[in-house]
């Protein structure tokens, strides 16, 4: 696949002009899918069905309402530290103010970069080439810095709100209707679109190993919870095109083509306020534009698989490492839902903890203290798992 890049000829301004009307007649079509609401169970402690119904007829759900005041706050906090100890630019082992930039004890770097209001994947085969057409890219402001942050990677040992986060018995139980009980983590990401710099992310899919698989299914590729720090709007969220998670390996160039722009016009914006969350399945037509809008968003993404479609997988990462995921390293790595579930339960004790199929066993074993937070949390992403 030959790199491409989209043709810069819009300003900011004009851009954000342009989608207008995309915008407005997204909001109205994402309103009357009515998937949303908040984390509801049955008298028998299910997830509502409707909920599950929802979710696998248009591949994503807005759950509403699921951060308390405090814990969005400590969220909020715990970002602004990371990025105001953020090296200042991509090379650069100190920040802005001359310290040492937050991060350097990982063995991964943590903050990854884009050019403000760039397209850094589309057209291109990067991350295995899954996003093959280009987003239009629009000119920043004069004042622009030439860098902006697009991604912390290690969400959960850079920061311990998102640890807590990470033991939601709320989200944790919808994982489990959504997956089963053995369900098995995937990797945390941290998305940074601030307004005038953000940069798109080109139409995609995210599985890369199942799509030819004879047991198939439509949720082969397991799903990302998506919580909002701040409001998601039309203008700096991710959209969606429901339904897309069925229909098996989509031709996005095709769609693109269709549209005559990146504007598909069978997608819905993923419209959430401050402290909600939605759940993606990782197989859905999704993207985002450059945010152009005078807003930012921050979205804090946690996804996990069935173990079934993990088990004994050896998979190349987007880095290039080659991985077998045995028994060992799936328990290795499901050992952060747990020790996620005790860190939350140590902050919030009036919380009836999630039970952990997996782990109930284990549980003195992977308490959030500072030998776990050595022996485990530390550069606990070099185990993340990929499909």
């Amino acid at each position: 696949m030959n790199d491409v890049v989209a043709h810069i000829t819009l300003s900011a301004e004009e851009h954000a002009q342009s989608m207008s009307t995309y915008i407005e007649d997204g909001e109205r079509r994402a309103h009357e899918l009515g998937n949303r609401g908040p984390i509801r169970f049955d008298v028998d402690g299910n997830l509502e069905s409707r909920i599950l119904d929802a979710y696998w007829e248009h591949g994503f759900y807005v759950f509403e309402d699921v951060l308390r005041d405090s814990e969005l706050s400590d969220l909020r906090e715990d970002v602004a530290r990371m990025l105001d100890g953020a090296p200042r630019d991509p090379k650069s082992d100190l920040d802005t103010k001359g310290r040492q930039a937050l991060g350097r004890e990982f063995s991964r770097e943590p903050y990854r970069w884009a050019r403000p209001l760039s397209d850094p994947l589309g057209g291109t085969s990067k991350n295995k080439g899954r996003h093959p057409s280009a987003m239009h890219e629009a000119v920043p402001a004069q004042d622009a810095p030439k860098w902006t942050v697009q991604n912390l990677h290690g969400n959960l040992h850079l920061m311990e709100s998102t640890l807590r986060l990470y033991g939601h018995p709320g989200l944790l139980a919808v994982a489990e209707a959504v997956l089963g009980a053995d369900f098995v983590p995937y990797n945390e990401v941290t998305f940074i679109k601030e307004p005038g710099l953000g940069p798109s992310v080109a139409w995609h899919q995210d599985g890369t190993t199942h799509w030819d698989s004879d047991d198939w299914d439509a949720g082969a590729h397991g799903f990302n919870f998506m919580t909002q720090l701040y409001p998601s709007t039309a203008a700096n969220c991710v959209w969606a095109i429901p339904g897309s998670h069925k229909q098996g390996k989509v031709d996005i160039p095709q769609l693109v083509k269709d549209a005559g722009s990146d504007r598909i016009a069978s997608a819905v914006p993923m419209l959430c306020e401050a402290g909600d969350a939605f759940i993606m399945n990782r197989q859905i037509v999704h993207g985002s534009f450059a945010n152009t809008s005078s807003e930012r968003r921050v979205t804090l993404n946690a996804g996990f698989f069935p173990r079934k479609r993990i088990q004994d997988m050896t998979v190349t990462h987007l880095d290039g490492r080659v991985v077998t995921f045995d028994d060992h390293h799936i328990h290795e790595r499901s050992r952060m839902i747990q020790i996620g579930i005790d860190a939350r339960r140590q902050r919030y004790p009036d919380e009836a903890p999630f039970h952990y199929a997996p782990l109930a066993d284990e549980v003195e074993e992977n308490r959030w203290d500072a030998e776990t937070r050595r022996s485990v949390v530390k550069d606990y992403n070099l185990r993340d798992m990929y499909i």
